[in-house]
């Protein structure tokens, strides 16, 4: 594992530096720093359109995408400039993370011609389509299906969990396009408009009172025959793709909001006297040290990607780390329960927003005044199931690392 960074990554990272403080807003580094409700609506609207300027939204692309075709250490000295400064990177998740790299990877040209330079924009937003009420772990059963008709696909069923969907205008939709087909075969991966008569988007309320998760359905909804990406029945293959690229984006940053967290979780506890309780302490010291296990294995993957390394220690840490932080996290916001006490949990109590690091999304949509805390504990739980849930994870671990036989069917 090498821990050093070449010299032009460096260089560049002081590029990253300066331009942030000159684009941030006043103040945005001092300690204590808060914006009103109408100044973080401002900030929200205007921020995507300076990150377009700046060239950052998808700065790994190739140039003749719209990208600035930075190399891997160029982007990862991005990425943490970007989350040292507790800056938002990106305009839209679903978009420059999941789709566009996909469209990127099998898309033909007048698709990427047509969808990439919204995403880059910030412009056009994006929902994932992929789970159903009876298929969420097992994928590969799902029951939406796409007919074509002339020019035309021709899509009915029912998906649900989907993020952002009242906001999407466009949605990547896994279908059934053969039903004669093994379940995994007979699947096509399309981009579908989510503005048209024929898709219903209804919001499902969660516990703190924000409703951004979805069911979306499909009645005779439309979209082009040439809205496959990856080509027809070949669908699995792309999706594994958008999984691959949604679980790999923080190799060197992702530790970061969880040493945030830490730090309140150590002051809070030495400020009201938790810390006093020997098992309080005992579990802070572990979140801790998964903190730096999580920093230590996303400097090791970081490695083999830039040395092409595809060894069994490799694997290992690919098939492990999306279940190792996420059941981290869930411990943590237990033990942030404990810390803060049951007052916590309440929908207008709880830290202040300006410290918790959940505060940093809209926690106050639907007109809610949420506590960060209340939101982050329940999204902690949600952190086990989407991009993979832990029982799954601990199957593929099992089977495929251990070499264990598989599960009885």
């Amino acid at each position: 594992m090498d821990l050093t960074y070449p010299a032009e990554a460096e260089e560049f990272r002081a590029e990253i530096r300066g331009w942030l403080e000159d684009n941030l807003p006043d103040g945005w580094f001092e300690d204590g720093f808060e914006m009103t409700d109408e100044e973080r609506k401002e900030f929200n609207a205007e921020w995507p359109k300076k990150l377009f300027q700046g060239g950052w939204i998808c700065a790994t692309w190739p140039t003749e995408y719209g990208g600035k075709g930075l190399t891997t250490m160029q982007g990862v000295a991005l990425a943490e400039e970007f989350a040292r400064a507790k800056a938002p990177m990106r305009g839209d998740f679903f978009g420059d993370t999941l789709v566009g790299p996909t469209i990127l990877q099998w898309g033909t040209e007048e698709q990427k011609r047509e969808f990439l330079p919204g995403i880059l924009k910030g412009e056009t937003r994006w929902c994932q389509g992929f789970s159903e009420p009876d298929s969420g772990s097992d994928l590969a059963s799902l029951k939406t299906t796409a007919v074509l008709d002339g020019d035309e696909w021709v899509i009915n069923g029912q998906k649900v969990w989907t993020t952002q969907g009242h906001h999407a205008d466009y949605c990547f939709l896994l279908t059934r396009t053969d039903p004669d087909a093994s379940k995994h075969a007979g699947i096509s991966y399309l981009l579908v408009p989510m503005r048209q008569d024929g898709v219903e988007v209804r919001g499902i309320t969660q516990p703190d009172g924000t409703a951004e998760f979805c069911e979306v359905f499909f009645s005779n909804a439309r979209a082009s025959k040439d809205a496959v990406v990856g080509g027809v029945n070949n669908g699995w293959k792309v999706a594994n793709s958008t999984l691959a690229f949604e679980r790999g984006q923080s190799a060197t940053t992702g530790f970061r909001r969880f040493a945030e967290e830490f730090r309140i979780l150590k002051e809070t506890a030495e400020a009201n006297g938790a810390i006093d309780d020997p098992m309080i302490r005992q579990r802070l010291m572990v979140f801790y040290s998964k903190i730096q296990i999580l920093r230590i294995n996303g400097l090791r993957n970081l490695t083999a990607t830039l040395n092409k390394s595809k060894d069994m220690g490799t694997i290992a840490l690919g098939a492990t780390n999306k279940m190792f932080w996420s059941e981290m996290h869930k411990a943590a916001m237990e033990l942030a329960l404990d810390i803060f006490g049951a007052e916590a949990m309440l929908v207008d109590c709880g830290p202040e927003a300006g410290g918790w690091p959940g505060a940093t999304r809209d926690k106050r949509r639907e007109g809610y005044p949420v506590s960060p805390m209340m939101s982050s504990f329940f999204f902690s739980r949600s952190e086990t199931i989407w991009g993979g849930t832990s029982q799954i994870q601990r199957n593929i671990v099992g089977e495929r690392v251990l070499g264990l036989p598989k599960e009885p069917k």
